[in-house]
């Protein structure tokens, strides 16, 4: 539920259209809904502006479903990350309009329109295997209604392939670069820019990479100024972030 359901409900109560128990009960589980094995902050979308994100990873295909359609029930827009094609093929057959990206492992339950962003988030992606994190970042936002520019596999291994686009990467408010390897893709873009960099290292690499840890190390101890870093593979961190400063921007 967001902000203009709350002002609707109460509208109804002045004038009489509802009355107060039935407000009470759409409105009591605004703080958060327990249902056991999870606590769903449907507030959420009030307190940040950006609605609950479901992680996944680690849960079993029956918990997202209750997930899911408790949040449904709210009247809110659902959005998974970290979902695997099995546990997609399980929520398909109890979800009709249920969207699922495979290039991201993200799903997508739209049951609202979305406002669209004046403003957009420039992409990029070191190399082609970092694309499925990128990916990840550019459909999150998509889902909250930013504006996406891709720049795939311009990273530093050919540096004139970065050069080509840097007008147009400029030309966005926010930049997320996405790198695995030695991550400097990073620290590039960071020194050519005057917007806020948000760095996602992956775990993309050889075995000295240790899973993302040396770009991570990188993108951390970069000598470029105005670079945020989040952890490896988290491509929904990176786009939360990126949202909420576009946000600031219009609001």
């Amino acid at each position: 539920m967001d902000k203009e359901n709350i002002i609707k409900i109460l509208e109804e109560v002045r004038t009489g259209k509802r009355d107060i128990n039935s407000a009470y009960e759409e409105l009591k589980y605004l703080p958060f809904e327990d249902i056991d094995f999870a606590k769903i902050d449907h507030h959420r979308i009030i307190r940040r502006g950006l609605p609950e994100v479901i992680f996944c990873e680690g849960k079993s295909s029956e918990q997202i479903l209750l997930i899911v359609n408790k949040i449904i029930e709210k009247g809110t827009n659902v959005i998974g990350t970290k979902c695997s094609y099995e546990k997609y093929n399980f929520l398909k057959e109890h979800i009709d309009n249920i969207e699922y990206h495979s290039d991201a492992g993200i799903f997508f339950i739209k049951i609202k329109d979305i406002k669209k962003s004046k403003n957009s988030v420039a992409i990029l992606s070191a190399g082609t295997s970092d694309i499925y994190i990128a990916n990840e970042a550019a459909l999150i936002l998509e889902s909250f209604g930013i504006q996406v520019k891709k720049y795939f596999d311009v990273g530093v291994a050919g540096i004139h392939r970065l050069f080509n686009f840097i007008d147009k990467i400029n030309e966005s408010k926010v930049i997320i670069a996405v790198a695995g390897m030695e991550g400097a893709l990073v620290s590039v873009i960071a020194g050519l820019t005057d917007k806020p960099v948000i760095a996602v290292p992956t775990s993309i690499g050889y075995g000295a990479n240790f899973n993302g840890l040396s770009a991570l190390l990188t993108m951390l101890n970069s000598c470029s100024g105005g670079i945020g870093v989040v952890n490896i593979d988290n491509g929904f961190g990176a786009a939360y972030l990126a949202a909420l400063i576009i946000k600031q921007i219009e609001n």
